[in-house]
């Protein structure tokens, strides 16, 4: 418990967890997030060991008109695990993975991460899709949507969700499902975090006897690019493929000469067996004579190699759906990406269908379920100055890919603004959200994330 408590905050004395506040010496540390370049001061970070513990620092939050930000694995970028001045509620400690193996579920506390959960979950055979990195948390990615590296084998990780416990606005605690709050169901499938802290989700867990994967580089060129991506689309649904066409990393399974040059830096997952993984990689593999072919049979957890837990990426990025890239698509993103001068600059390109697409629009709200592909464009950068020159690069190879806003997948957005959010929804799934929130979080206490403004009654 911290000794440094303002007179405002002593009621926070009474919680289980962990609080710090300026002046700890673990403040500093507690309070970075993933990426670089958030540097917000909380009046303190509670760092939660029960649900009462959160319910607790809501009642303090509303009481005392303080922001209020939640942090499972801190992936925000555009900063909502954190906020200046205000509290943060740190799930980090709410970590436990209780597996039913007889029932094929899983009680998952929403602090704990993707590679927590799939090491746990590898001892039975089983696994949970999550997204591409190891240190993001189970509550971001999930209440969000979840795509990832089993997309189109299992669909998107909420597709998986049976149940959830949730702290609403008003310090209830509840048991969200099919047949309790449906409603409040549906909307944490998909709406981000605007409905309350959910402490802790049910899933429904996939067996995964057999499974291959890895990384595997090919040189970038338009024909590679357009047939890669039309390679990812037509495979069969045990193969998600995730394409990253960037300057080649100086990785030391990388050659020297090929360093900085632009690659497809692919990564790959086929849930089956062997011999059907051999067939389902080759048409990849005969685009161009790898670089680097580590795709294997092994662990699934392997997709997710360690972390540099200093790393601190400084980014923008523009997300986007697109119904594939074709030659001349390709040949935009390989004239951008050779004129860029970002040191990391990156066209990611990511097959849908598949389970995730078999599940009807109006299911959750995630309701892009029909879109081909998603295409997430960024620019690494370094200083404020940067950043600008940056975001334009991004802009142009965004718009000239894809000139109309189309959708976008609310998992991906930064701090592109209200319009931007929006159009992660079609209207009436935003409206249906806009209504539950009212419900819910009338005063929008929940308002540090992709926020959803409630509903204003007529």
């Amino acid at each position: 418990m911290s000794t440094f408590l303002p007179p405002s905050l002593t009621s926070l004395a009474g919680v289980a967890g962990q609080v710090v506040t300026p002046g700890d010496p673990a403040y500093d540390r507690t309070r970075a997030v993933f990426y670089g370049g958030i540097d917000r001061h909380p009046s303190a970070i509670v760092r939660v060991a029960t649900a009462d513990d959160v319910r607790r620092v809501i009642a303090i939050a509303r009481k005392e008109g303080l922001e209020l930000a939640v942090r499972s694995g801190g992936h925000s970028v555009a900063g909502h695990s954190t906020t200046e001045g205000g509290l943060v509620i740190d799930l980090r400690d709410l970590s436990k993975i209780e597996v039913d193996i007889a029932a094929r579920t899983a009680w998952i506390d929403t602090g704990a991460t993707a590679l927590q959960v799939t090491e746990a979950l590898s001892h039975h055979g089983l696994v949970i899709g999550f997204g591409d990195a190891g240190s993001v948390g189970v509550g971001g990615i999930t209440l969000g949507g979840g795509i990832g590296f089993l997309v189109r084998r299992f669909g998107m990780t909420i597709d998986a969700v049976l149940a959830a416990e949730l702290v609403t606005a008003d310090g209830r605690i509840l048991r969200v499902d099919a047949q309790h709050e449906p409603d409040l169901f549906w909307a944490i499938r998909g709406g981000g975090g605007n409905f309350g802290v959910v402490t802790r989700f049910q899933f429904r867990l996939h067996p995964l006897p057999h499974f291959t994967g890895g990384i595997l580089i090919l040189p970038a060129t338009p024909e590679t690019i357009a047939g890669f991506a039309a390679a990812s689309l037509s495979a069969p649904e045990e193969l998600s493929a995730i394409g990253n066409v960037m300057p080649a990393p100086p990785a030391p399974f990388i050659p020297t000469d090929v360093q900085g040059r632009l690659v497809i830096l692919a990564f790959i997952a086929f849930a089956g067996d062997d011999e059907a993984a051999t067939r389902a990689l080759a048409p990849f593999r005969a685009l161009a004579t790898p670089i680097a072919d580590m795709v294997k049979p092994g662990p699934y957890k392997a997709m997710y190699p360690p972390e540099d837990p200093n790393y601190r990426p400084t980014a923008v990025a523009k997300t986007m759906f697109v119904n594939g890239i074709d030659l001349p698509a390709a040949r935009t993103i390989h004239e951008h990406l050779s004129t860029g001068d970002a040191p990391m600059r990156v066209a990611q390109l990511r097959a849908l269908g598949g389970a995730m697409a078999r599940v009807p629009a109006d299911a959750t709200a995630f309701a892009h379920r029909t879109k081909p592909m998603l295409v997430n464009v960024a620019a690494f950068y370094q200083g404020d100055a940067e950043r600008e020159v940056r975001r334009a690069w991004v802009q142009e190879l965004s718009h000239a890919l894809q000139p109309r806003d189309d959708g976008a997948y609310v998992g991906f957005l930064t701090d592109d603004g209200p319009e931007r959010i929006r159009s992660a929804y079609p209207a009436t799934t935003w409206d249906r959200l806009s209504r539950i929130k009212a419900t819910y979080d009338p005063t929008n206490l929940f308002r540090l994330n992709q926020n959803i403004s409630p509903a204003v009654a007529r």
